[in-house]
């Protein structure tokens, strides 16, 4: 079922929701698996339902093809339960088993889910009432993370090893950059958008001609050529996901690059040797924060004494696990730390934090373009997987649009170095400059001795 097929035009997303009067929800009621009686018991239990999550703007329709919830105009969406089991499975445990009931088409959805799902999000997390019971309740269905090294391969490889053919559907068309976009103008395109943290990610990092970087977690190995193309630079990246080394490698060798660009299929903890810059962008998500402390040992002993590093990873504003859905069916062993916790990378090796930025809105721009590809393509991945993926797949980015819109997720690049290391800039300018000429004169230390 169309969720909202989208477009995206020279300026960004445009997005049409499809039919907000649920028409395709109501033929689908009159099909045989609707054949329940609904009681009173049952209206009652769908309107105690929708009001723990605060009345959203839409029409919650029952297998009667009957709706409870009073009329309104335009709704947001119109949400139809096949049978009570569903319902009681989704009040017993709404976060993890929403998602499952959706995806195996015992709720149907027809309408705007981002938006709905937004509107759900700003109530439980608003403090009321039931939304405390809401966060309550979806405590219950998160695991413990511990990512072994083992255990991480596995994680890696459900996620990213599914085929490269998947992905080349609804990324960017150049680098495959599967991390938030930066987006100086909002109306940018996504290419132009990568492109643009690309360059945000180097000038951070003050990348110049002969640095040598080594790469924790490269995805398709765009970042590293990107480096070593336009900056001058020598790239070792790690990855343990054996379908985007071997895409990466490819690439490399396709663009001459493979003499300055290494992909090392392995884990992080296994890196080697030292380097003038450690950079690692959406791999921290992975990491979970009980080896914190390993990745930190790992920066130490690689890092020269004047090095740079940035760590780009999703975040929250206080410690919280990762949605339990997403979880379990799509992230497996995912946790998005918060500044606080980050630090347990950095305090026990005296790394100093040098800057903080936060790209929340950056990254629901990046996922609304995701989303708006991956419809484009909905047929296409249905024939490749099947119908039950692509619906876990589109409730996963609308659900990741909706959490980074309310806040709940956050985008955190954080630039470090030693605490002992003088060599630094004297202002942001050199991360916004064009001209590495400029960039190069903005990061040098004055000489001794300054004018009064």
């Amino acid at each position: 079922m169309d969720t909202g097929k989208q477009a995206v035009s020279k300026n960004g997303p445009e997005t049409s929701h499809g039919e907000s009067s649920g028409a395709a929800v109501t033929a689908r009621s009159k099909s045989p698996m609707f054949h329940s009686k609904v009681t009173r018991f049952d209206r009652w239990l769908a309107l105690t339902m929708f009001n723990l999550v605060g009345n959203p703007a839409g029409t919650l329709r029952l297998w009667d093809g009957k709706d409870v919830t009073p009329e309104i105009d335009d709704p947001v969406a119109v949400i139809l339960y096949s049978n009570r089991m569903a319902m009681l499975r989704t009040l017993l445990n709404p976060e993890l088993n929403w998602g499952d009931l959706y995806c195996n088409g015992q709720l149907e959805f027809d309408g705007d889910l981002a938006g709905f799902l937004e509107q759900v999000y700003r109530h439980i997390h608003s403090g009321g009432r039931g939304g405390r019971l809401r966060r309550f309740i979806a405590w219950l269905g998160h695991r413990r993370i511990a990512n072994s090294r083992p255990k991480a391969r596995q994680n890696i490889h459900h996620h990213y090893d599914i085929g490269n053919d998947f992905y080349k559907l609804w990324l960017d068309r150049e680098a495959m950059q599967y991390t938030c976009a930066y987006f100086p103008d909002p109306n940018m395109n996504l290419e132009d958008a990568q492109v643009a943290k690309l360059h945000h990610v180097c000038r951070k990092l003050q990348l110049k001609p002969g640095d040598t970087v080594v790469e924790a977690g490269c995805g398709w190995g765009g970042l590293a050529r990107f480096m070593a193309r336009h900056y001058g630079v020598n790239v070792r990246a790690y990855n343990i996901s054996q379908q985007q080394v071997s895409y990466a490698r490819q690439r490399a060798e396709d663009e001459g690059l493979s003499d300055r660009v290494e992909y090392v299929l392995d884990d992080y903890r296994n890196i080697s040797g030292q380097y003038d810059v450690f950079v690692s962008v959406g791999m921290l998500e992975h990491v979970g924060k009980r080896d914190y402390a390993s990745l930190g040992e790992v920066i130490n002993r690689c890092l020269k004494p004047e090095g740079r590093g940035l760590i780009h990873s999703i975040g929250r504003v206080r410690p919280g696990p990762m949605n339990a859905w997403i979880e379990r069916r799509i992230f497996p062993g995912a946790y998005p730390p918060s500044l606080k916790e980050m630090m347990d990378i950095f305090e026990p090796y005296r790394l100093s934090v040098l800057d903080v930025e936060n790209l929340r809105l950056h990254y629901a721009r990046t996922l609304e373009h995701w989303l708006a590809r991956f419809e484009h393509n909905s047929e296409t991945v249905k024939v490749m997987m099947d119908e039950e993926f692509v619906r876990a797949w589109r409730l996963y980015l609308a659900g990741s649009i909706a959490a980074f819109r309310v806040g709940e997720l956050q985008l955190y690049q954080v630039v470090f170095s030693r605490c002992t290391n003088n060599q630094l800039p004297w202002s942001r300018a050199h991360i916004y400059s064009n001209s590495s000429e400029v960039r190069l004169k903005l990061s040098l230390v004055p000489e001794e001795g300054c004018d009064a």
